[in-house]
Protein backbone atom coordinates (compact mmCIF):
# COMPACT_ATOMS: atom_id res chain seq x y z
CA UNK A 1 0.00 0.00 0.00
CA UNK A 2 1.26 3.28 -1.01
CA UNK A 3 0.14 6.20 1.30
CA UNK A 4 -0.82 10.24 0.08
CA UNK A 5 -1.51 13.13 1.53
CA UNK A 6 -4.82 14.99 -0.50
CA UNK A 7 -6.36 18.38 -0.59
CA UNK A 8 -9.90 19.13 -1.10
CA UNK A 9 -11.49 22.65 -0.90
CA UNK A 10 -8.66 23.18 1.62
CA UNK A 11 -8.82 19.88 3.93
CA UNK A 12 -5.83 17.79 3.82
CA UNK A 13 -6.89 13.63 3.74
CA UNK A 14 -4.33 10.97 4.07
CA UNK A 15 -5.20 7.85 2.00
CA UNK A 16 -3.89 4.52 1.34
CA UNK A 17 -4.33 3.15 -1.91
CA UNK A 18 -3.60 -0.38 -2.52
CA UNK A 19 -2.36 -2.56 -5.83
CA UNK A 20 -5.50 -4.24 -7.35
CA UNK A 21 -6.51 -7.63 -5.74
CA UNK A 22 -5.72 -6.21 -2.40
CA UNK A 23 -7.98 -5.47 0.67
CA UNK A 24 -10.54 -2.93 0.88
CA UNK A 25 -8.34 0.48 0.92
CA UNK A 26 -9.29 2.56 4.01
CA UNK A 27 -12.00 5.13 4.13
CA UNK A 28 -10.43 8.89 3.80
CA UNK A 29 -9.73 10.93 7.22
CA UNK A 30 -9.08 14.35 7.78
CA UNK A 31 -6.02 15.13 9.06
CA UNK A 32 -4.65 18.09 11.41
CA UNK A 33 -4.30 21.51 8.89
CA UNK A 34 -2.27 24.49 9.36
CA UNK A 35 -5.05 28.27 9.14
CA UNK A 36 -4.94 29.12 5.72
CA UNK A 37 -2.10 31.87 5.01
CA UNK A 38 -3.22 35.24 4.19
CA UNK A 39 -2.65 36.51 0.75
CA UNK A 40 0.24 38.85 0.66
CA UNK A 41 -0.29 42.56 0.37
CA UNK A 42 -1.54 43.91 -3.18
CA UNK A 43 0.93 45.95 -4.92
CA UNK A 44 1.43 49.46 -4.55
CA UNK A 45 3.61 52.01 -6.12
CA UNK A 46 3.05 55.78 -7.11
CA UNK A 47 1.03 54.32 -9.81
CA UNK A 48 -1.37 53.13 -7.34
CA UNK A 49 -2.40 49.99 -6.44
CA UNK A 50 -2.26 46.52 -8.52
CA UNK A 51 -4.81 44.35 -8.63
CA UNK A 52 -3.10 41.48 -9.98
CA UNK A 53 -4.87 38.02 -10.96
CA UNK A 54 -4.61 34.96 -8.38
CA UNK A 55 -4.87 32.21 -10.94
CA UNK A 56 -4.39 31.93 -14.84
CA UNK A 57 -8.29 32.48 -16.32
CA UNK A 58 -10.78 33.95 -18.76
CA UNK A 59 -12.01 37.66 -17.99
CA UNK A 60 -15.75 36.56 -18.06
CA UNK A 61 -16.45 39.84 -16.88
CA UNK A 62 -15.86 43.46 -16.28
CA UNK A 63 -18.76 44.54 -13.20
CA UNK A 64 -16.90 48.52 -13.17
CA UNK A 65 -15.77 51.36 -16.42
CA UNK A 66 -12.36 53.25 -15.78
CA UNK A 67 -12.62 56.32 -13.39
CA UNK A 68 -14.85 54.76 -11.31
CA UNK A 69 -14.72 55.14 -7.95
CA UNK A 70 -15.05 51.76 -5.97
CA UNK A 71 -14.41 50.81 -2.35
CA UNK A 72 -12.76 48.29 -0.69
CA UNK A 73 -14.19 44.67 -1.16
CA UNK A 74 -16.44 45.86 -3.86
CA UNK A 75 -16.43 43.27 -6.71
CA UNK A 76 -14.85 45.34 -9.87
CA UNK A 77 -14.31 41.56 -12.34
CA UNK A 78 -15.19 38.34 -12.66
CA UNK A 79 -12.61 35.66 -13.65
CA UNK A 80 -13.69 32.54 -14.96
CA UNK A 81 -10.91 29.32 -13.91
CA UNK A 82 -11.79 25.97 -14.19
CA UNK A 83 -15.72 26.13 -14.67
CA UNK A 84 -15.92 28.61 -11.72
CA UNK A 85 -17.01 32.42 -11.35
CA UNK A 86 -14.42 34.11 -9.08
CA UNK A 87 -14.89 37.58 -8.10
CA UNK A 88 -12.11 39.71 -8.60
CA UNK A 89 -12.64 42.64 -5.47
CA UNK A 90 -10.79 45.67 -5.12
CA UNK A 91 -8.04 45.51 -2.31
CA UNK A 92 -8.77 49.40 -1.22
CA UNK A 93 -10.93 52.15 -2.02
CA UNK A 94 -9.60 54.72 -4.98
CA UNK A 95 -10.55 54.84 -8.28
CA UNK A 96 -9.91 52.42 -11.03
CA UNK A 97 -8.09 51.79 -14.10
CA UNK A 98 -9.04 48.65 -15.82
CA UNK A 99 -5.66 46.98 -18.23
CA UNK A 100 -8.21 43.75 -19.23
CA UNK A 101 -11.24 43.27 -21.69
CA UNK A 102 -14.27 40.73 -21.32
CA UNK A 103 -13.17 37.79 -23.45
CA UNK A 104 -9.35 38.01 -22.46
CA UNK A 105 -7.39 35.13 -21.38
CA UNK A 106 -4.92 35.71 -19.02
CA UNK A 107 -1.87 34.62 -16.59
CA UNK A 108 -1.36 34.37 -12.62
CA UNK A 109 0.09 37.79 -11.47
CA UNK A 110 -1.11 39.49 -14.69
CA UNK A 111 -2.42 43.17 -13.66
CA UNK A 112 -5.93 43.26 -14.41
CA UNK A 113 -7.00 46.63 -12.88
CA UNK A 114 -4.66 49.81 -10.57
CA UNK A 115 -6.81 51.51 -8.31
CA UNK A 116 -5.40 55.28 -7.44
Amino acid sequence: MRNFIITVDGKQYEVGVEEVGGAEAPKAVPIATQAPVAAPAPATNANGTKVLSPFPGLIKNVLVQNGTKVKKDQPILVLEAMKMDNDITAPCDGVVTVNVVKGANVESDAVLAVIS
